[in-house]
């Protein structure tokens, strides 16, 4: 089986060192330890280790000195702090320097090994989204979060049509990031030097609209006390994105078609014939060949802004994504409020995890500067959450039981309590002392359960 992650224990007591990897290579982890600060350094300093179990206490240097010199040297592992006396000012300290969780002697084998689980997943998020944004920054896409294959392939063909000038055509649901993705085409392109210039379209009227793309002269109409440039000039050189193209009127969509023909037009009310270099994107979340047969989208416009098509997943597709967005959105929004080192309670995960997320990784995104802003505490809980996705679980538990109608209350009361272990199983990776603490129970209880059940505890582990 292979290694669940690489943990370094720093204590000078060698029952402490020896107890502590026994307890942790049974549970599939690789232990290695030091009996000082300075050996502890060396370790780090030859190999990753996502997660250091370090004494307050140690004969050479304290241990919030060591802590110090971890979080200095920028390395990604999680650290929890360990001490033979529970101290608040201590605690504090630690906090305040770093370190992701404190436990006293003795503790808790069950509880420590799940903040064990849950912290080693923290940190290999946060270096895998590390690692993803150094490579994303080598092609220019530092803002696109993901690793799915779905993502992937969106960022594929980024890397392979930002060089040229080909008009895209950016499909997807509300809340995907398609304004992001143009933004990233344009920051990506030759052009990232000169101005990325976005129109809402669905919000103007057509007069507005078409004063506002080709500028108009002095006195082209009442309120025209000046000859004023449309956008199209102020992108030239650069990229104009249209927002929502489906929503523009077909008399404004014939003149934008010349300008992609022709790359030229004419201001409101003028004579002159200014010519431009402008890169088109385009998005929409409508679906424009729809529109096409309906009389409502001009053919020959809709074949001029589909040279390329990019379509962007949504969220619900590509759900191995969350974790990495929930990551990066708590980074983002804890450094804006001073709140770092936030992180989600393995029942808020499972909700966030769950959710069928309608308004993608717009609504995800808004949910946890939510969570983040209201936060009174490290650990974020369902109660955090907006109100549609803290009572999706209950829903899902009342979908499951109509299911099961027809059957006798003890039938209904056993299936839905092998549903519930078996989803826990699942979820802990099969460890059943990972199942009992995410549970609540103790071990033994749902060793029982088990039985009684007649669970296959045992499967893919």
């Amino acid at each position: 089986m292979s290694s669940k992650g690489a943990i370094l224990i720093i204590d000078d007591e060698q029952e402490i060192r020896e107890s502590l990897e026994d307890l942790l290579q049974m549970e599939g982890y690789e232990a290695d330890s030091a009996a000082t600060a300075e050996e502890g350094l060396r370790k780090l300093e030859t190999r990753p280790y996502g997660l250091v179990l370090l004494d307050v206490n140690l004969p050479d240097r304290s241990g919030l000195e060591v802590l110090k010199a971890i979080k200095r040297d920028g390395s990604d592992a999680a650290v929890i702090m360990i001490t033979a006396y529970d101290s608040s000012q201590t605690a504090f300290q630690a906090s305040k320097e770093g370190a992701d969780s404190y436990v006293t002697k003795p503790w808790d084998n069950e509880k420590l090994l799940l903040e064990v689980r849950n912290l080693l997943d923290r940190s290999r998020l946060r270096a895998e989204n590390a690692q993803l944004r150094r490579a994303l920054k080598r092609y220019g896409l530092p803002n696109i979060v993901g690793k799915s294959e779905a993502i992937q392939k969106v960022l594929d063909l980024i890397t392979q049509v930002a060089p040229s000038r080909a008009t895209v055509l950016i499909t997807g649901e509300s809340g995907t990031g398609k304004e992001l993705v143009a933004k990233t085409i344009h920051a990506s392109s030759p052009r990232a030097d000169r101005p990325f210039v976005p129109v809402n379209t669905g919000s103007m009227p057509v007069d507005l609209l078409e004063s506002t793309l080709f500028g108009h002269v002095k006195g082209a109409f009442t309120s025209a006390i000046a000859t004023k440039r449309g956008l199209f000039e102020v992108a030239d050189q650069g990229t104009i994105f249209f927002d929502e193209i489906g929503t523009i009127g077909l008399e404004t969509q014939a003149k934008l078609l010349r300008v992609i023909q022709e790359r030229e037009f004419m201001r409101l009310g003028g004579t002159e014939t200014i010519k431009v270099d402008v890169r088109i994107l385009a998005a929409t979340n409508a679906d424009l060949r729809k529109l096409v047969q309906e009389g409502r989208f001009r053919e020959d416009l809709y074949y001029r802004l589909n040279v390329i098509s990019l379509t962007l997943p949504p969220l619900r597709e590509r759900r191995e994504d969350i974790p990495y967005l929930l990551e990066h959105f708590l980074e983002k929004y804890g450094r804006e409020n001073k709140r770092e080192g936030l992180r989600f309670s393995p029942e808020a995960l499972k909700l966030l995890m769950d959710y069928h997320w309608p308004g993608n990784v717009r609504e995800l995104e808004n949910a946890v500067e939510r969570a983040v802003v209201l936060a009174s505490g490290p650990v974020l809980g369902p109660e955090l959450l907006p109100e549609q996705i803290s009572q999706n679980g209950s829903r899902a538990v009342t979908a499951s039981l109509e299911d099961m109608s027809g059957r006798s209350l003890f039938e209904i009361t056993e299936a839905y309590e092998r549903r519930v272990i078996l989803d826990a199983l699942a979820r802990s990776n099969w460890s059943q002392t990972e199942a009992a603490e995410r549970l609540k129970i103790p071990l033994s209880t749902l060793n029982q359960k088990i039985k009684r059940l007649r669970i296959n505890a045992k499967r893919q582990r």
